[in-house]
C-alpha cells in the first residue's frame, strides 16, 4: 500500500516531472497565442496538451472548443478515421 499523495514526500522525479508539464504548456501557449503562423497540426497538439494540463478551467475549456473549431474548418480530416459504408464509395 503506498502512501497518500498529501503524505507523501515530493521526489526530484515529480519535481522534473511537473518542469517538463510546465513547459509543454508554456509551448502550447506560444502555439495558440500565434496560431496564425502554426499548422493545425500543431494547433491540435498545443490544444490537446492544454485540454489536459491546462491550470484554469476556462484555458480547458477555451482549447477544447478551438479543436472543435479545427475540425469544423476540415471536415474531411473526421471522415477519413470512419470506415466506408456498404455500397458507397
Amino acid at each position: 500500500m503506498s502512501i497518500p499523495l498529501p503524505f507523501r514526500q515530493k521526489s526530484r522525479r515529480d519535481h522534473v516531472r511537473q518542469e517538463w508539464i510546465d513547459d509543454r504548456r508554456r509551448e502550447a501557449r506560444i502555439v495558440v497565442a500565434d496560431v496564425v503562423n502554426h499548422s493545425d497540426h500543431l494547433i491540435r497538439l498545443a490544444c490537446n496538451v492544454l485540454v489536459q494540463h491546462g491550470e484554469t478551467p476556462e484555458e480547458r475549456e477555451d482549447a477544447r472548443i478551438l479543436l472543435v473549431v479545427l475540425d469544423a474548418k476540415s471536415p474531411g480530416r473526421v471522415d477519413r478515421d470512419r470506415p466506408e459504408r456498404e455500397g458507397h464509395r
